[in-house]
């Protein structure tokens, strides 16, 4: 009887647990999954509009020699090997120094630099496009300080226009990484430097052999997600330089909407670069994850 009123008790149990999370899981199987599965679907047709046939792996086949989507991936890849990095750095750097106790007026700071993070996309733009214009303030500094001899053509150069957004996506970022570390900081033990400080460690160790280590998860964290979000960048290039000039600042994200939106509609093949996306966004977080010790 124990055994029989033991079963029935799990299995009531069971039936309340799966109460609470049905509708959450076939919210999710509705809107994430079955999207996901008729995309990969949709990558295996190919036609104009909406009709479409049925051609296999051939969508695949040619992204490896299509011009756009190859700059479109060079460019991408440029963006996520020099953004990301600073941005992580920054991100460190600033929570290290607004954790400290000397500082005055961290909250203020703490406020300034996370701001970015909820600005305006278009608003942002806009300034940028003012700071780096030919007659903007940034060429203007340049001269005055006799660093160039003439104004540089920001958004006309394709090495100007990719620093242009690298910096715009690193200055809207890197407040929201710090907030991550910040918390992560406020978690480590206070006496753990404490009892660094007392074994004759300066600041320097104690940041490389200490806080380092302490903050390798949300480091490893920041990265994976910034990696995400760069690979699937299209924002800033569509506001800020349109992907020009010609193709130098177009991202993948951007060659998927042109596919879908701007050209002659293309879904299958829009599709199927999309998942571009997704193999690179696996391959990229299996090395993060090997890399930072998450192997299991």
């Amino acid at each position: 009887m124990g055994i029989l009123k033991m079963s029935q008790t799990r299995r009531r149990q069971t039936i309340i647990g799966w109460s609470f999370v049905l509708l959450s899981v076939v919210l999710i199987m509705t809107f994430y999954f079955y999207p996901m599965v008729q995309a990969f679907i949709l990558s295996l047709k190919s036609g104009p509009g909406n009709n479409l046939s049925f051609v296999g792996l051939a969508n695949y086949k040619r992204l490896f020699s299509d011009p756009t989507f190859l700059a479109a991936t060079k460019n991408t890849l440029i963006f996520l090997v020099f953004q990301v990095p600073i941005m992580v750095l920054l991100a460190i750097f600033f929570s290290v120094v607004l954790n400290n106790q000397a500082v005055k007026l961290k909250g203020v700071f703490r406020t300034i630099i996370f701001l970015p993070a909820v600005t305006s996309l278009v608003a942002y733009s806009i300034i940028f496009k003012s700071l780096f214009s030919n007659n903007g303030i940034i060429n203007h500094l340049l001269l005055n300080i006799h660093l160039i001899s003439e104004p540089i053509a920001f958004f006309s150069s394709p090495f100007w226009s990719k620093v242009v957004i690298i910096l715009a996506i690193t200055w809207r970022w890197t407040g929201y990484n710090m907030i991550f570390f910040l918390s992560a900081l406020q978690n480590i033990d206070p006496s753990i430097y404490e009892a660094a400080r007392i074994d004759g460690a300066n600041p320097i160790k104690q940041f490389f052999h200490i806080t380092v280590p302490m903050l390798k998860p949300v480091i490893l964290f920041s990265s994976v997600t910034s990696t995400i979000g760069t690979l699937q960048l299209f924002d800033e290039p569509m506001n800020l330089t349109q992907g020009g000039p010609g193709n130098a600042t177009t991202t993948i994200s951007q060659y998927i909407y042109n596919l879908s939106f701007k050209y002659t509609p293309d879904f299958g093949y829009a599709a199927a670069v999309s998942y571009a996306i997704v193999f690179m966004i696996i391959i990229l977080s299996v090395i993060q994850f090997k890399v930072g010790g998450k192997e299991k």
